[in-house]
């Protein structure tokens, strides 16, 4: 008898995550805070949504037992630090290089699948990581730029990214016992109060005079999105993930076309191609980490 198949509902989930979250760049260049504050509006105007969600689900749910409190809070935190850090990379780096450095969970997050079952990845899922890693490539390399004059950026980005990978292992665990709504909430109410501390302490500008890019940052991406990847988390394992990151070059490539006149050429399309035919791969049966 053949393993059972990855629940669709998850892949379609993971997919349209990755599709919101990959319009955060653009939002946060439109916003007129500094890039910290537009993290922490992100945050402050989806929280009443999803407590709210939340309370309505399960009232239960947001009263945590004791032994979810810790990793909530490091979850928050790590979230807080990993959104300020890369909004803050997004303005000094070009797009191309926030993307690659913003999702080098890409590579942590599977790896540490692997190593916490204590098993190599199979045939399919070492092909598929190949067909990752050269999808990205192609997606990536075309634009990418590494110059003393993006280092800071490059550097808060690739900070970024790594923090992103701790907050998605912290978080897989919260999923096992808590449903996707309360461990989004919960977890966002431990990000507000730091992001809006360092938004302070750097003497950025806080309040907006358009609210229409950070409203969309907070309903696209924090509700949609890491709503979306929150629920995922719970079905999905670390390499299906981690690869489902890839669709976000993929989406930001479209939005430069759409947005900036930045042209795609062949082997952006190749690149898109490799990246689906890897999640196909993951994808057609439960990966053996779970």
């Amino acid at each position: 008898m053949s393993p059972p198949r990855t629940p669709s509902g998850a892949i379609v989930a993971v997919v349209c995550a990755n599709i919101a979250l990959a319009f955060g760049p653009w939002f946060v260049r439109m916003a007129d805070t500094g890039p910290v504050a537009a993290a922490f509006w992100r945050i402050a105007l989806a929280l009443p949504v999803l407590l709210a969600m939340a309370g309505w689900s399960d009232r239960r749910a947001l009263l945590p037992t004791r032994a979810l409190l810790v990793p909530l809070l490091i979850g928050g935190v790590a979230f807080a630090i990993d959104l300020g850090s890369w909004h803050i990379g997004i303005r000094r780096t070009t797009m191309a290089n926030a993307t690659l450095f913003g999702n080098c969970a890409v590579l942590i997050f599977p790896i540490y699948g692997f190593i916490a079952m204590r098993r190599w990845p199979t045939r399919a899922q070492g092909l598929a990581l190949l067909l990752a890693a050269v999808g990205g490539l192609l997606l990536l390399g075309r634009s990418a730029e590494l110059s003393s004059r993006h280092l800071a950026g490059d550097l808060f980005c690739l900070l970024a990214g790594v923090l992103y990978a701790v907050y998605f292992i912290v978080m897989r665990g919260v999923r096992r016992t808590m449903a996707p709504l309360p461990a989004l909430a919960l977890s966002s109410v431990a990000s507000v109060l730091p992001l809006l501390a360092f938004a302070l302490a750097m003497g950025e500008p806080i309040m907006p005079q358009h609210w229409t890019p950070l409203i969309a940052l907070a309903l696209i991406s924090q509700i949609a999105g890491q709503g979306l990847m929150i629920y995922a988390l719970g079905h999905l394992s670390p390499l299906v993930v981690g690869l489902a990151l890839l669709v976000q070059p993929v989406v930001g490539a479209t939005i430069g076309w759409l947005a900036y006149g930045e042209r795609l050429g062949p082997m952006d399309a190749v690149g898109a191609v490799l990246v689906a035919a890897a999640l196909v791969i993951v994808s057609a049966r439960r990966s053996a980490d779970r």
